[in-house]
């Protein structure tokens, strides 16, 4: 009964896997036809049957740029970075459409360890760095037992050296993904959708302005209070806003 119901199960994965690809194709066809508003409608369904990759996020950013919707196309950009972060196609996307909102926001200095520690924890996803882990361990354990099982001294030290290293690196990898894991719960970035958005000092309506954004902006979330949402823009800015008013990225 069991191997039925495993065989059931694997069998409506792998059709709804092929009935993703159909639509993914239908979806891009329509968008090299410039049908955008189609193309967008067909990725969306894909979202809504469970999946989420880089490339159909990536997509739907290219989809909504070309319709000139800045918003949108910034927040499935984002999206797809989250996913994959070192991907420099959507990163060159990303900057077209920034430089299309009117907010112009400064990012707040970095030290030269925090830029360092960026530059390699963007380089991949805390995923892919827990995956690049496992990879390196499987090769420390295959390196050790070339160096348990090889005659000569020579082929010998060449396994010692290998598997000491692919064990530094699968550490190393382990370490870098516990951190940009941290960092990923700890960050609730988000984009602004309404064309202008008053900030204020307090959450609520009647408290003081602070200041303005605009469609398209990213900003971070520190607090949540009802419907109100404390938020921290690039330059070091704060103060709060509706939660109507932002999309959150990681809803997935």
């Amino acid at each position: 009964m069991r191997k039925i119901i495993f065989l059931i199960i694997t069998m409506i994965s792998f059709w709804g896997v092929a009935q993703n690809n159909v639509i993914f194709d239908e979806a891009t066809k329509s968008y090299n036809a410039g049908k955008y508003n189609e193309s967008i409608e067909n990725y969306k369904k894909i979202i809504d049957n469970g999946e989420h990759s880089a490339a159909l996020y990536f997509n739907l950013g290219n989809a909504y740029y070309k319709l000139n919707k800045i918003a949108p196309s910034i927040y499935y950009y984002e999206k797809s970075l989250l996913l994959d972060p070192s991907d420099n196609e959507v990163k060159n996307n990303l900057a077209f459409a920034r430089n299309m909102t009117l907010d112009a926001i400064e990012q707040m200095p970095e030290t030269g360890f925090s830029r360092i520690f960026s530059s390699i924890t963007e380089f991949l996803s805390f995923d892919q760095w827990a995956i690049t882990a496992i990879v390196f361990m499987l090769l420390f354990v295959l390196g050790y037992i070339a160096f348990y099982y090889l005659s000569y001294s020579s082929q010998k030290r060449a396994a010692f050296i290998i598997s000491i290293v692919a064990l530094i690196i699968s550490v190393f990898a382990v370490l870098i993904a516990y951190l940009e894991f941290g960092s990923y719960r700890s960050e609730q970035p988000a984009i602004v959708f309404d064309n202008e958005v008053i900030v204020k000092s307090e959450p609520n309506s009647r408290s003081q302005e602070t200041f303005r954004i605009h469609e398209g902006t990213k900003v971070f979330v520190l607090d949540t209070l009802s419907d109100w949402n404390k938020i921290k823009l690039a330059d070091g800015k704060t103060g709060w806003l509706p939660t109507k008013n932002i999309k959150f990225l990681k809803d997935f």
